[in-house]
C-alpha cells in the first residue's frame, strides 16, 4: 500500500496550531509575571491596594484567555498523523477544539467572578490596615470613624455618609504627620450571606418616606446577587437638613427586643425559589411582612 503525504495545507495547519499554543501559553506566562513584577515594585500600600483592585482580575483573566485559546489550538492537533487530507474529522475537530478553549475560558472566568474576589479581598485588608510610616520613619496610626472627622472637610464627609467613598487617616503623633488614603465605598459589592461571594449590588432604590424639614425620611436599597440571585432589602435614614443622597444607616432603639441588632428574613418560594431581606429593626420587618408580596417583590 503507498503511503500517502498529508496535503500540504495540512501540514501547514498543525505546524501553526503547536506554533501559535507555543505563543500563547508564553503569553499568558508573560501576563502573569509582569503583572507580578509591576506589583512587587509598588512600595506604597495604598498604591499597591489600589492596583490589586483594578488590575489583578483583569490581568488573570487574560492569563485564562491566552491559556484556553492555547488549548483550543493543541486540540486540533488530535489525530494529526490519520489526517492526510481535508474531510469531515478535520472540521469536527475544530468544533471541538472551539469548545475545549471555550470551556477553559469560561472556568477560568467563573473562578475569577465568583470565587477570587473573596480571596483578592483579604489581600486588599492586608494592605488596606498595613500600618503606615511616616516621612520622620515613626509608624502612624490608623484613627477611628470619630477621631478621623477633624481631619476631614465636608465634602468628605458627605462622601463617607452616603457611603459613596471611605477615607483612611493616618496620624504620626510625634510630628503630627497626616496622611488621608481614599477608597471606593462599601456599595460596590457586598458580601452574599446566601452564597457567600462578593456579589450583592444594589437593584434598585425606593424612598419609602419623603423628608420634610421637621422629619427625616427613609430610603430602601434592594440588593440582589448576581450569582445566586438572592435579595435582601436595608433601610436608610433621609436626613431632613439636607439632600435626599445624605443619608446614614439608622440607629433604632427599643423599649422591647433592645438586643436586637439585625432581623434577618429568608422567604421560600416553590416556584420561585428563596430571597433574603434584611433590617435594622423588629418593627421594620413586622411592617414589610404586612405589606410583602412575593410575586411582586
Amino acid at each position: 500500500m503507498d503511503y500517502l503525504e498529508p496535503s500540504p495545507f495540512l501540514v501547514f495547519w498543525h505546524q501553526a496550531m503547536i506554533i501559535g499554543a507555543i505563543i500563547m501559553i508564553a503569553s499568558g506566562i508573560v501576563i502573569y509575571l509582569s503583572y507580578n513584577l509591576r506589583l512587587s515594585s509598588i512600595k506604597d500600600p495604598h498604591a499597591k491596594y489600589d492596583f490589586i483592585n483594578t488590575k489583578e482580575i483583569a490581568n488573570y483573566k487574560l492569563v485564562f484567555y491566552c491559556f484556553g485559546v492555547a488549548g483550543a489550538l493543541i486540540i486540533n492537533r488530535y489525530g494529526m498523523d490519520k489526517l492526510k487530507t481535508i474531510e469531515v474529522w478535520f472540521f469536527a475537530r475544530l468544533l471541538i477544539s472551539i469548545a475545549g478553549g471555550t470551556l477553559v475560558g469560561y472556568v477560568g472566568y467563573l473562578v475569577l467572578e465568583y470565587y477570587y474576589p473573596s480571596v483578592i479581598h483579604k489581600k486588599l485588608l492586608k494592605w488596606r490596615y498595613l500600618p503606615r510610616v511616616s516621612s520622620k520613619g515613626s509608624t502612624m496610626r490608623l484613627l477611628s470613624e470619630e477621631e478621623e472627622d477633624v481631619h476631614l472637610d465636608m465634602g468628605m464627609q458627605a462622601e463617607e455618609n452616603i457611603f459613596s467613598i471611605d477615607y483612611d487617616v493616618w496620624v504620626d503623633e510625634k510630628s503630627g504627620e497626616v496622611k488621608i488614603e481614599k477608597y471606593a465605598g462599601h456599595l460596590e459589592a457586598l458580601k452574599c450571606n446566601s452564597c457567600g461571594f462578593f456579589t450583592m449590588k444594589v437593584l434598585r432604590e425606593e424612598i419609602t418616606k419623603p423628608a420634610t424639614a421637621d422629619t427625616p425620611g427613609e430610603l430602601v436599597k434592594y440588593y440582589q446577587c448576581s450569582y445566586c440571585k438572592s435579595n435582601r432589602a436595608t433601610a436608610f435614614n433621609l436626613s431632613n437638613k439636607q439632600s435626599e443622597a445624605d443619608y446614614r444607616n439608622q440607629k433604632y432603639k427599643f423599649r422591647s427586643n433592645k438586643d436586637v441588632d439585625l432581623v434577618k428574613l429568608e422567604v421560600h418560594s416553590t416556584v420561585k425559589g428563596k430571597k433574603h431581606y434584611e433590617f435594622q429593626s423588629v418593627d421594620e420587618a413586622q411592617r414589610f411582612l404586612s405589606e410583602f408580596d412575593f410575586d411582586k417583590s
